[in-house]
């Protein structure tokens, strides 16, 4: 159809995400079973210990066919088990899952950051720091593309108050067409690209990278610290250190 964006094949040798490191991971999803009978383990692993089901999430908004196990497989599982509609996103009205990850470590620091600052803003906290791991995997997968298609640039507005009319694009996508993601130019790092990846085998496993810890100064995210290294590095309108 000539309405939808086009599919492309995207080969990235490297992705980055960074995500909070508040929580372990959950040990289901890098255990060796066979992902069809996830649901019946956590069950009866729930009996005994009410924290798995807190840990796993609500593994049935992932088929069978789409799940991942094996080593460091919790941290795809995560945010497609995890969801809310509480916490939308782009390309998510938070009823279903979406992986994010950018072609470069800045795009993942700027967007981790941006929302960060806004959690911060919106309840009003004390200077303060937070921890945050870095993912780093790869991405071979024919995805849906905005880059280069103005007719899609609606989807790309900075403000999170335009979220409802790209998560309209992406469900139509995902529901409707059989997408395995989309594609785009990174909205808050526009050097950079961006993969909104709509079922956890479209991005595979990656490895954790580096830890990171953020600094909030009671107004903005101010810097960022990598772990082994000696100093903070600032947070401002130029270039990012990566």
């Amino acid at each position: 159809m000539n309405d939808l964006p086009a599919r492309t094949r995207v080969r990235f040798r490297r992705t980055w995400r960074i995500i909070r490191s508040i929580y372990p991971p959950a040990d289901l999803f890098d255990d060796i079973a066979e992902p069809r009978d996830w649901e019946l383990l956590a069950t009866a692993e729930a009996k005994t210990n009410p924290r798995v089901r807190d840990q796993s999430g609500e593994i049935s908004l992932v088929p069978p066919e789409r799940r991942l196990s094996g080593p460091g497989a919790s941290w795809v599982m995560a945010p497609f088990t995890h969801c809310s509609p509480l916490r939308p996103s782009r390309f998510s009205d938070g009823t279903y899952g979406v992986y994010y990850a950018g072609d470069r470590f800045d795009v993942a620091l700027v967007e981790t950051v941006f929302h960060f600052e806004r959690f911060m803003r919106a309840t009003n906290e004390e200077p303060a720091t937070a921890d945050f791991r870095e993912l780093v995997g790869r991405i071979d997968a024919e995805l849906h593309d905005l880059r280069r298609d103005a007719r899609f640039a609606y989807c790309l507005d900075p403000d999170p108050a335009s979220y409802p009319v790209s998560q309209v694009l992406a469900r139509t996508l995902r529901d409707a067409h059989a997408s395995d993601g989309i594609v785009y130019p990174s909205v808050r790092w526009p050097k950079g690209v961006a993969v909104a990846a709509f079922w956890p085998d479209v991005v595979g496993i990656p490895v954790q990278g580096r830890h990171l810890c953020y600094r909030w100064n009671g107004h903005r995210a101010d810097a960022y610290f990598i772990y082994g290294q000696e100093a903070w590095i600032p947070l401002d309108a130029s270039a990012p250190a990566s």
